[in-house]
């Protein structure tokens, strides 16, 4: 069993000086805690990906939709399609988790 925690994974964020921490990997998925500072700049990625908000509140943009979040939303996101995080709180940070194939 592993066990993962916000305290923990925003430990390992600061000690990186990073806004994602990759935390578990398998061979079907990754688990992370992504916390961006006042932006959002991240890309479409190559895997479907889930986010689950742990904290905070702001609003969603995905593939031309927006929808406001709080914690404890989980938000879908199909692979390839442009997406963010906008006007969100400063304690902010959802779980991501990464599924289907790896890319090569």
């Amino acid at each position: 069993m592993e066990k993962l925690t916000i305290a923990g994974a925003l430990n390992r964020l600061g000690k990186a000086n990073a806004d994602f921490a990759r935390l578990l990997e398998r061979s079907a998925f990754d688990v992370g805690l992504y916390k961006p500072e006042k932006v959002d700049l991240q890309q479409a990625h190559k895997r479907d990906e889930l986010y689950v908000i742990a904290a905070g509140t702001g609003t969603f943009e995905c593939g031309g939709e927006s929808t406001p979040f709080v914690a404890g939303d989980v938000l879908f996101v199909p692979a390839q399609v442009d997406h963010r995080f906008r006007d969100f709180t400063e304690d902010f940070c959802a779980w991501v988790v990464f599924f289907g194939p790896r890319p090569n």
